[in-house]
């Protein structure tokens, strides 16, 4: 049946529903009949929506396929401000749960021929009576169309209870926008042959509902069903990295300063190692840091308009605002711990790179701060990164050529993490799942 379409048939239902979505752009959406999650699957890559919720009354099918749900390592890697939150639960259509009320889109995909009529009118009292959702889009087979499939003989499916015309269709669907306020738009998916379309229709009849009457009217008819209904059972529930998370937008923070104070030592290296020996200046003291923040501004006014080759010539500039710092061996430098506090331990020989070279040099650290105030509030609580005395830069240690300095900062993962961020790309793509 499914090769006479091209996509496939389920293809083009789900591709409906995906096209509402980029449209519409609801917040939260369930999908009532969830079966396998293959339409979850698809939905979850497009990160308008906060809330994706899947009911499906076959838990164990459920469950054997709830962790395509899972974020993917990218997801963690390069976090987004995006927020999306996935549920799975176990239950019938109809039954109510509170936790389903207040979507702004209800999908219903094949799912009523399964129920019966009697249960159908559970269904519509349920999802439009009480969830109440925006906009509610139920897909049905139109039996109309069976005598164009070949070899079919009763119902397309052994499971169907019925399967509905489309004047029975649109029958029940006016009675629903009747009973609960709302309006109805008829279409469908999976064309007939040429010449035939307006004899039998589409292979698939879709029903748009949408609601055209204030929540507060809706509840005067629930009555009693204000009261907070469980009937569903939770089985999966996730909730995606986002940087709205404070603590996942420091640790993605920390991984751009060390990947860049490194990348700027190494070029300062470069630039200045082995060719003035006699000439490095100490950012040790608060004159000496203004005046790394003196050479400093030049870049800070580039930086609004530099892209491509203009901003590497503003690294390079930006990169002679950096210093080295090198106490003597009886000399004790400070860094902030985790409770804010600054404690001293013995330096080795590193290089000084004020937090404003990173702030202006580095767009993604800048996005991420905000402001070079609030760069050093999100820093001074995390023990990889070494600030100096005053706050004003990030110390980086320089490795002795001959024996390499092995630090706990050296082993934290972040290095790797911070080449992973920068080279990681999608893993997966919606259309791959069905």
């Amino acid at each position: 049946m499914e090769p006479l379409f091209s996509p496939p048939l389920h293809r083009q239902r789900h591709h409906y529903v995906i096209d509402f979505v980029k449209r519409n752009k609801p917040l939260k959406v369930v999908d009532l009949g969830c079966g396998e999650c293959s339409l979850l699957k698809k939905l979850k890559f497009h990160r308008e929506i906060e809330l994706l919720v899947g009911v499906d009354i076959n838990g164990a099918k459920v469950k054997k396929h709830m962790h395509g749900l899972a974020p993917l390592s990218t997801d963690y890697l390069q976090p987004t401000y995006d927020q999306l939150r996935i549920e799975l639960y176990q239950g019938s259509v109809t039954q109510k749960d509170v936790r389903l009320r207040g979507f702004d889109l209800v999908t219903c995909v094949e799912l009523i021929e399964h129920l019966t009529l009697v249960d159908v009118e559970g269904f519509s009292e349920v999802v439009f009576g009480y969830m109440n959702p925006v906009t509610v889009i139920v897909s049905t087979p139109n039996s109309e169309f069976n005598p164009l499939l070949p070899g079919l003989t009763g119902f397309r499916h052994s499971d169907h209870k019925f399967e509905w015309t489309r004047a029975e269709f649109q029958s029940w669907a006016l009675k629903v926008c009747l009973d609960y306020s709302y309006e109805v738009e008829f279409t469908g998916v999976g064309e007939a042959p040429p010449g035939q379309q307006q004899s039998v229709g589409y292979c698939t009849q879709i029903g748009v509902f949408h609601r055209i009457m204030e929540r507060d009217g809706c509840n005067m008819l629930c009555g009693d069903d204000n009261e907070d209904l469980f009937s569903y059972t939770l089985l999966y529930t996730v909730n995606y990295p986002s940087l709205r998370d404070n603590n996942i937008l420091r640790r993605v923070l920390v991984s751009e300063v060390l990947y860049w104070t490194e990348r700027l030592k190494t070029r300062w290296m470069e630039e200045n190692t082995g060719e003035r020996d006699d000439g490095f200046t100490f950012c040790q003291t608060e004159g000496a840091v203004e005046g790394c923040l003196r050479a400093l501004e030049p870049c800070m006014e580039m930086e609004q308009t530099a892209s491509g080759e203009e901003r590497e010539h503003l690294m390079e500039h930006c990169v002679g605002a950096m210093s080295e710092a090198h106490e003597g061996p009886d000399e004790e430098a400070s860094w902030t711990n985790t409770q804010g506090n600054q404690e001293s331990y013995k330096p080795r020989r590193c290089v000084s790179v004020p937090l404003a070279v990173l702030w202006s040099c580095c767009p993604k650290i800048g996005t991420l701060s905000g402001s070079l105030s609030n760069l050093r509030h999100l820093l001074m609580g995390e023990p990889e990164v070494k600030l100096s005395k005053d706050g004003s830069a990030v110390l980086v240690q320089v490795k002795d050529t001959v024996e390499e300095d092995q630090t706990d900062w050296d082993d934290s993962g972040y290095a790797e993490a911070c080449l992973c961020s920068h080279s990681a790309e999608q893993e997966e793509d919606w259309e791959a799942n069905d």
